[in-house]
């Protein structure tokens, strides 16, 4: 990228991506920093769906995992014990919440109350302290989420080595002594993984990159939905969305994973561009979630939109076809109920507010304040949530 594209991409992401959109005459754009993005909403679709195009093993394992067949049923394991779990969710992410201060700077306040309502299922509190204590250092000092100095990077990676190594062992014992049921992610884990040849340290990565994938997205997609919502009503209104709408449109007009790729898995042409196999060619679930003439207004940001089956368009905000997310149901299950419980009885206002992302884990927001106060129950403002 030349240095006027960089600065440009750096100030908002979004809107550099959009205009190359408008500016491009065909439906496939080349992209500056290399690869392709599909322009056209409807061929994006098709696109994710074809399983010409969807062959193989998903790229979001990377070597993890020998077969795709072996994705999938981790990916389905993670998922349902993720479903069962959800009343221990719910009960943490009260305490969690209960425990927020007054003024909390966002999205790292978002990030703790995700992992400390998610941790004792990642790694049941029957695990070795020192296990869980490396667990919840990594996630609070840039091995979760990314660290924005490199002095932070390079600390992240010794505590990366370092909670790797504790799962090993950890891998090694459960291996040892096997559970019933799955108590935690890496139980869940680990009753796929005996039946394919993954090595402990391989299964301790598997969990790892997986607890990531749960948390990082729920981040940021909650800091979104708290940061909109508060932006996008009056302050002396009462909260006017239901949690679920507010957590859908957040989903559709921020979507934090901004980019699909996958690789072209052998010579084809499309949308009259003519592909090598091996090259990159992504979807953006931004341009689709934006595309004129799939949303009504698709720039204005209004959950009441998921009332009417009219005003939707192509929702891929966990993807399409044969790689959907499995776990995208469970997903919107978590993020709605921890809105539920920040604006319970509570009334929210940001200060610092943007809706320009970074570009980090996905899309994220740019710092904010929130400030959540009691509801006055004496007012008018009687509906659940805040303003």
């Amino acid at each position: 990228m030349r240095p006027g594209e960089k600065r440009a991409f750096r100030r908002d992401p979004l809107a550099y991506i959009d205009s190359l959109r408008h500016r491009s005459t065909t439906p496939v754009i080349r992209l500056p920093w290399g690869g392709y993005c599909v322009r056209d909403a409807d061929l994006s679709q098709t696109l994710l769906r074809s399983p010409e195009y969807n062959t193989g093993k998903s790229r979001f394992f990377n070597d993890l995992l020998p077969t795709r067949q072996a994705q999938t049923e981790v990916g389905h394991a993670v998922r349902d014990f993720l479903r069962a779990s959800l009343p221990q969710y719910g009960t943490e992410l009260n305490r969690a919440v209960s425990e927020l201060p007054a003024a909390s700077r966002w999205p790292t306040a978002a990030n703790t109350l995700v992992h400390r309502s998610l941790s004792h299922l990642l790694l049941h509190p029957g695990t070795p302290a020192g296990t869980r204590r490396s667990a919840d250092r990594a996630a609070r000092k840039g091995v979760f989420f990314h660290a924005p100095h490199t002095w932070q990077r390079a600390r992240a990676e010794i505590l990366r080595a370092r909670l790797i190594s504790a799962l090993t062992d950890e891998v090694r014992h459960r291996r040892d002594h096997p559970a019933a049921e799955p108590r935690d992610l890496l139980d869940a884990v680990l009753h796929v993984c005996h039946r394919t040849e993954v090595t402990d340290r391989t299964a301790a990565e598997l969990h790892l990159m997986m607890s990531r994938a749960i948390v990082v997205p729920i981040s940021a997609s909650l800091a979104w939905s708290v940061l909109l919502a508060c932006l996008h009503h009056t302050p002396d209104s009462p909260w006017p969305w239901p949690a679920d709408r507010i957590v859908r449109e957040s989903l559709r007009f921020r979507p934090t994973p901004w980019m699909l790729g996958r690789t072209v898995p052998h010579s084809m042409e499309i949308g009259g561009v003519a592909f090598r196999p091996g090259e990159l060619l992504s979807v953006s679930p931004y341009l689709i979630h934006h595309a004129d003439g799939q949303w009504t207004t698709p720039d204005d940001f209004r959950p009441d939109r998921w009332s009417d089956p009219d005003e939707h368009g192509h929702y891929v905000t966990f993807g399409a076809g044969p790689y959907t997310c499995p776990g995208a149901a469970v997903a919107q299950t978590l993020l709605t109920d921890a809105l539920t419980a920040l604006t319970r009885d509570a009334r929210l206002t940001v200060v610092g507010g943007d809706t320009r992302p970074v570009m980090a884990e996905g899309s994220v927001p740019r710092p904010f304040t929130l400030h959540r106060a009691p509801r006055c129950w004496g007012s008018d403002s009687t509906s659940e949530g805040g303003d």
